[in-house]
């Protein structure tokens, strides 16, 4: 085949999105023959989303030096520019620094308006972002998108858009920056824009909608990114990504062997070529396999998630703790809590702080925040949210033996989950909320609350939660001898020990409070006068060796 016609299919592949194919014939048509500046690009490109990132790096750098030498500064600028940029999306902060910055001293040398100008704007702006300065951030952004609108550059207007919607949400203005999300992802989806801008466009607003909760969104612009990727198969860069977000969202509506599915495929993409996306592929399957019972799976999967630069938290302190290392739970999820300042970054940990606390039995540390955690719901008005601090909330009262009281949170938190099909979240509200019916007497409807959500953990596969609710169960059937629960009777045993509620309390992990009506329940049962004699009848009946 001669070079004119590589050169030429190459060409045609490309406009057809066929990247797989363009990036064939254009590299065969490399090997005779010295492309000219505008064929390297296509060639760059064509690399870049067939996933060889090492290769689309060369032929850039070598289209932009051709560039210079036209004396064509604005597209030298432009190549530089998308070299750095992503390099840096890459993980490579150092490369893509530099190519960076010798785009802007070639910009700054060439004293023209352009509309590079505008394109070198976005990093400035994502670092205001990554400085938590969304104010500064949103004012460089806006003033890309005028430069776009200038010049008439989609890219740039939709790139500059896509930063105005985060500094805005970043801001607390929820509504101004989804609503700027849905008119960007319109034009994505229009075909207005690049490829490359697309899938940067489609990942970082899934991933926002996602951090702020907003499911509606996030599953709708999953659904799209789906489509865009399967109608190009060898697209690898933004499939990653796409496979994460569709697993969270079958995970959350308890379809979990085809979440695993997702992310052992996203897993395997390439993943030099995105750490970013392929650390929260690990760390998205170690959550499985933690709530699935696989723990020693679970750890090499948080590992790898934190060699791709994904913070393993709040995940591997959940993990500390179902494996009976409380301590190491508390030490890590108190250190990450108190490193994390931004208000969307607390809320992905608050709700784990909450349950290692109460694991812990440190109550008040868990009631400082749980207002915290409400109000960052109320912010963000995030349905999803708000039922993890109802739930988070009851949790506390029920510690604190305010059952009543707990019970109304947590059906308030237990219907929202129904409506969002979050079935996990749904079946551990359940849990929370057969506790507090037994906790006031309706042992009935305590134990039907509980046996729905057994049968529900058993269908997930979620092995850890389903023997620990079996073991509740359990502990509602009453020994036909002296009518003590195993509950009541682990409280007899340690206290004919001669330990304190308090002691006891924190051996069995539950408030002072429990405890207390515990030992007055064993009393009553027994018809016994004080906790010596309760001791005397436990030896004397062998109870204590019963448990």
């Amino acid at each position: 085949m001669t070079t004119v016609k590589s050169l030429e299919q190459g060409r045609n592949a490309f406009r057809q999105q066929a990247w797989g194919d363009a990036f064939s014939f254009l590299t065969s048509a490399n090997e005779t023959e010295d492309l000219n500046a505008d064929d390297l690009v296509l060639l760059a490109k064509a690399a870049y989303l067939t996933g060889k990132a090492a290769d689309c790096k060369d032929f850039w750098a070598r289209a932009h030096q051709k560039f210079l030498n036209q004396n064509n500064t604005e597209r030298a600028i432009h190549s530089a520019f998308w070299i750095g940029l992503l390099l840096f999306f890459q993980g490579d902060h150092a490369q893509g620094s530099g190519w960076l910055a010798r785009a802007g001293r070639i910009a700054d040398e060439y004293k023209k308006d352009c509309a590079e100008e505008g394109f070198l704007l976005i990093p400035q702006g994502l670092q205001h972002l990554r400085k938590n300065d969304a104010e500064s951030a949103y004012h460089v952004f806006h003033k890309a998108v005028e430069t776009g609108n200038r010049f008439g550059n989609s890219d740039l207007m939709t790139l500059g858009r896509l930063g105005s919607g985060q500094a805005l949400i970043h801001q607390n203005k929820i509504d101004k920056g989804t609503a700027l999300f849905d008119e960007i992802m319109v034009a994505v989806i229009s075909g207005e824009v690049s490829p490359i801008v697309a899938g940067i466009v489609y990942c970082a607003v899934i991933e926002t909608c996602q951090k702020i909760y907003d499911l509606r969104r996030a599953i709708e612009w999953t659904d799209a990114l789906s489509r865009w990727c399967d109608s190009q198969p060898d697209l690898i860069p933004y499939r990653g990504q796409c496979l994460v977000r569709r697993a969270e969202i079958m995970q959350m509506h308890g379809e979990w062997p085809d979440a695993m599915k997702e992310i052992e495929r996203a897993c395997q993409l390439a993943p030099a070529s995105n750490p970013p996306a392929t650390g929260e592929a690990f760390y998205r399957q170690a959550e499985l396999y933690r709530l699935k019972g696989k723990y020693s799976k679970a750890e090499k999967a948080y590992r790898q998630a934190n060699e791709c630069g994904r913070n393993p938290q709040p995940g591997l302190a959940l993990l500390r703790l179902v494996q009976g290392k409380a301590d190491a739970a508390k030490t890590a999820i108190l250190q990450v809590e108190d490193e994390y300042q931004d208000k969307i970054k607390r809320s992905r940990i608050l709700p784990a702080f909450i349950e290692i606390m109460l694991a812990t039995n440190d109550t008040e540390a868990a009631q400082d925040v749980i207002k915290e955690l409400f109000d960052i719901a109320e912010a963000l008005e995030a349905p999803y949210l708000k039922a993890i601090s109802s739930r988070a909330e009851g949790s506390i009262l029920l510690a604190t033996s305010n059952p009543g009281t707990a019970l109304k949170k947590l059906r308030q938190s237990w219907s929202i989950f129904k409506e969002i099909r979050a079935s996990y979240e749904s079946a551990q509200t359940q849990v929370l909320i057969g506790l507090a019916c037994r906790e006031l007497g309706d042992d009935d409807t305590g134990e039907m609350e509980l046996d729905t959500a057994c049968k529900i953990f058993q269908k997930l596969g979620a092995i850890p939660d389903q023997q620990k609710v079996e073991s509740l169960l359990k502990e509602s059937l009453p020994n036909q001898s002296h009518g003590l629960t195993t509950r009541e009777l682990e409280v007899l045993r340690i206290l004919a020990t001669g330990k304190t509620n308090k002691d006891i309390a924190a051996e069995l992990f539950i408030s002072e409070r429990t405890v207390d009506r515990h030992v007055s329940n064993i009393l009553g049962k027994l018809d016994l006068a004080s906790r010596a004699a309760a001791t005397a009848y436990a030896y004397k009946h062998g109870l204590i060796q019963e448990t």
